[in-house]
């Protein structure tokens, strides 16, 4: 019908994050499954967790949700049928795959790219803090890696990378991964990706039958 516009979805994560690994992998064919278009969103949980006053994961905080996090995720991961491997050390900086991913964003390869960097950091246990990485992962796509880490220093990106995190902060979100809809609704975790693309389906088809009320 003309005039309509698909419902949308924001994803936001952090890539040191270990439940936004199957919900990367996943997102892309449930959203178009349901007809919901998603938005990457990568953010730094980092300042969020200081605010909170926590120096790293509450994984590693609290030793017994660590325990229980990565057995959860390598059962969860078993039945998606994504490998698995833990990653040495957790967590690990996600600042350069953060804003490499920005980038790759407005240039169409940042959605291949923050799947290929979270099955690179979780799918084989790599160091996605080590820019060799990052630029092996840009290279197995045939995107120039020069280009793209150069891309990261720039005041722009940086700038970017910053305001997304103060706009994550400005929603409420406390951890990833995280859905927002259009109407404010704020989705918490993996297991609500489903919920988080219902909801947003069904109220974009609200608005429309209001639109035509009114």
């Amino acid at each position: 019908m003309a005039g309509m516009t698909s419902p949308v979805l924001d994803f936001w994560f952090d890539f040191a994050s270990t439940y936004s690994y199957p919900a990367a992998m996943r997102i892309g064919a449930l959203a178009e499954g349901a007809g919901v278009r998603v938005r990457f969103r990568p953010f730094l949980l980092g300042p969020i967790f200081k605010a909170q006053g926590w120096t790293t994961s509450p994984f590693n905080l609290f030793p017994a949700k660590g325990r229980h996090m990565w057995r959860d995720l390598e059962r969860l991961c078993a039945g998606l049928e994504l490998p698995f491997r833990r990653p040495e050390p957790f967590p690990q900086s996600s600042l350069t795959a953060a804003r490499v991913a920005l980038t790759g964003l407005d240039h169409g390869w940042g959605e291949d790219f923050c799947r290929a960097v979270f099955q690179a950091e979780f799918g084989e246990g790599r160091r996605i803090d080590d820019t060799d990485t990052i630029a092996d992962i840009l290279s197995e796509l045939q995107i120039e890696p020069e280009p793209a880490l150069a891309a990261t220093q720039s005041d722009e990106i940086k700038t970017r990378l910053r305001a997304q995190t103060t706009r994550a902060e400005e929603l409420g979100l406390f951890g990833a991964p995280s859905f927002t809809t259009a109407d404010g609704e704020l989705f918490w975790g993996n297991d609500r990706l489903e919920q988080a693309l219902k909801w947003a389906k069904t109220q974009m088809g609200q608005d429309q039958v209001g639109a035509r009320v009114l």
